[in-house]
């Protein structure tokens, strides 16, 4: 903590904002780059430092109004057996006119809304492609956020990649939204190390260990199936398994339900259930925005309750598939407030309005995305690294198999780095730049070229930088 509380206080103490190295300069000798970096992914998520730019441009100042020594006293108190400080209230996100509107009406006491039964015409006016849920301003956002693929890389690459985040943070937040207790830190340790709290009730532990099965399905098998009714009633099966009575575990309910704090009155005819399920499954299939087909199935699996209990955990998994698949930032609802989510959900049972859990979804996953980027720069990652290295290594192989030096070789650069997105190009090609400096005959295995080729265009490299010395 006394590391973290320099960090601070030398940014503090700075009028222009720090690179990395040059704020390891201020700080005393013999701290490890590594844990400056932790330190400072902290502070960013806390909101006392901004950080600009990437890469090497990536730049720190201390934020307006973040004072270092009052920081400095307020962890002073905190020693290392300290109790954790009591969980806050999430901000909500600014919520538009919309948006507003739907949760007004459904905060108000339940005699005062209208009665309302399960309405199949909304599904079936739903045209995949045509109809939307989502803004196309926000499609835009979430795009530009997301995207951690390379190209080819394989359906589910990045969740494997990613497998124990993702495996927490889903089963946390998830259970949390159902009123679950378990801690980050009780979540983590029973997923990771099998240790339960010994304060929980048995089924709340039952609750996250389901989802650890659930979750490990969707990586290893819904991801490469893609969205159909027997993916949902798996999921279903395994995050219900041991929660609802036995049969009714991956099985459509064959009697009716109530929804509690609502006046929404579900279907009831089990085989209408069964049909309206598989329309479901059918349209979200049919919809190729990853983002919009992620919510279709969030919004319609809860809205059909078609499972005894569980319905609203199976929705969350589901639109993770499609996000998964296309090797996006997973769907973690970590920056979702109960009270919110349990709001939009009313909205979508009582109004068929989508517009709350839209921007819910917006807010929560673009937290998410700068939650794991965060995560990635503590560690030290290069995600543009990792996610081009096969664009990246084929243009070295190109570039020495048509000996290209001076504007030859950055006209192929530049053709490489076209098809990387445009907020990218400028950390790949320092990337390409960087292994064309340091290429060597160990460094060429995989690239396709001969150590006589390499030798070409190295001698062929050093003649014309000397020239151009000249």
């Amino acid at each position: 903590m006394a590391v973290k509380v320099a960090v601070l206080e030398r940014l503090d103490s700075q009028p222009d904002a720090q690179s990395l190295p040059e704020l390891m300069s201020l700080l005393p000798a013999g701290l490890a780059e590594r844990s400056v970096r932790r330190w400072l992914a902290e502070l960013v998520a806390e909101g006392r430092v901004e950080r600009t730019g990437r890469k090497r441009g990536t730049r720190y100042r201390a934020t307006v109004g973040s004072s270092a020594d009052a920081f400095g006293r307020a962890t002073e108190t905190q020693g290392a057996a300290s109790l954790p400080a009591p969980a806050q209230r999430t901000p909500s996100p600014s919520f538009s006119e919309a948006a507003i509107d739907a949760l007004a009406y459904v905060r108000q006491p339940i005699f005062q809304r209208r009665p309302v039964a399960y309405d199949a015409d909304w599904l079936a006016a739903y045209e995949p492609n045509h109809t939307a849920y989502f803004f196309a301003d926000e499609v835009a956002r979430l795009e530009a956020q997301g995207n951690r693929a390379s190209l080819g890389d394989p359906a589910g690459t990045y969740a494997r990649r990613i497998y124990n985040r993702l495996l927490i943070d889903l089963s946390y937040h998830s259970s949390r939204l159902e009123g679950n207790t378990y801690s980050l830190l009780d979540t983590e340790r029973l997923l990771i190390d099998g240790r339960s709290a010994e304060d929980k009730l048995d089924l709340e532990t039952v609750m996250i260990v389901n989802h650890k099965e659930a979750i490990r399905h969707l990586v290893d098998q819904s991801i490469q199936r893609g969205v159909s009714d027997d993916e949902i009633l798996t999921l279903h099966y395994l995050l219900s398994d041991g929660l609802v009575a036995a049969g009714e575990s991956g099985t459509v309910r064959d009697h009716g339900v109530r929804v509690g704090a609502s006046t929404y009155l579900p279907l009831e005819d089990r085989a209408r259930l069964q049909r309206q399920l598989r329309a479901v499954a059918e349209k979200a299939a049919a919809i190729s925005n990853p983002y919009e087909q992620s919510l279709f199935l969030l919004i319609h699996i809860a809205y059909l309750q078609a499972f005894a209990d569980v319905n609203k955990r199976t929705s969350r998994l589901c639109a993770n598939i499609p996000l998964l698949r296309h090797n996006l930032v997973p769907l973690a609802f970590n920056a979702v407030d109960r009270e919110d989510y349990a709001a939009a959900v009313l909205a979508i049972y009582e109004l068929k309005s989508p517009r709350l859990m839209a921007e819910l979804y917006t807010a929560s996953y673009l937290r998410t995305c700068a939650e794991y980027d965060a995560t990635v720069e503590a560690s030290g990652f290069d995600a543009v690294r990792v996610r081009y290295r096969q664009q990246r290594r084929r243009a070295i192989a190109e570039i020495v198999a048509n000996v290209a030096v001076g504007d030859a070789l950055a006209k192929q650069v530049h053709a490489a780095a076209a098809r990387v997105p445009p907020e990218e190009r400028d950390d790949f090609v320092e990337d390409l730049y960087e292994d064309l400096a340091a290429l060597s005959p160990p460094r060429i295995a995989g690239l396709g070229i001969t150590r006589q080729e390499l030798q070409v265009w190295l001698a062929r490299r050093r003649s014309h930088d000397a020239g151009t010395e000249r």
